[in-house]
């Protein structure tokens, strides 16, 4: 299995991309992140990307893998990615 981009990768592709330096590029990235997280309450849109938001789950009955006892998983938020369907037509073709 092929591994993915790392950050400092990342970061090179941009500022050589953008004719910007790799701490620019850093600066960019980071703040990125940061406005992501903040704004994820609310929903926080990357163009052609996707939207970042929170869910609410229910709670629910799981299963201990060792055990096989039930177990209840409770209620809780978690954050979420919503891919644009510009990415998925870009990575998978259009149909």
């Amino acid at each position: 299995m092929a591994k993915g981009i790392t950050k400092a990768q990342l970061i090179g592709r941009l500022a050589e991309k953008a004719g910007i330096t790799k701490a620019n590029a850093a600066t960019i990235v980071s703040e990125l992140a940061s406005l992501a997280a903040k704004e994820a309450k609310n929903g926080f849109t990357i163009p052609d990307i996707g939207k970042v938001v929170l869910v609410n789950r229910k709670a629910r009955m799981g299963r201990n893998p060792q055990t096989g006892e039930p177990i209840k998983i409770p209620a809780k938020r978690v954050v979420r990615i919503r891919i644009a369907k510009a990415l998925k037509d870009a990575v998978l073709g259009r149909k």
